[in-house]
């Protein structure tokens, strides 16, 4: 996991993914430790807890497919 000023990065498995905070806003001023803070569920599920932020890892891969947002506070 590495952040970055334009989002965050993730390995899962052998992937590398890329978080921008364009596409997921919920990361962007969320503390460092509550971003780090991940669980991974059934396979291709991550949870935040902190955040109460749940993605798939085809969500992060494939954003444009998921064009429905939550809101950010």
């Amino acid at each position: 996991t590495n952040i970055s000023r334009h989002g965050v990065w993730l390995l899962v498995d052998d992937r590398e993914l890329f978080m921008p905070f364009e596409e997921f806003p919920w990361f962007k001023n969320a503390p460092v430790e509550s971003v780090l803070k991940l669980e991974r569920r059934r396979g291709d599920h991550l949870y935040w807890p902190d955040l109460d932020v749940d993605l798939t890892v085809d969500s992060i891969e494939n954003p444009s497919k998921y064009p429905l947002k939550a809101k950010h506070p």
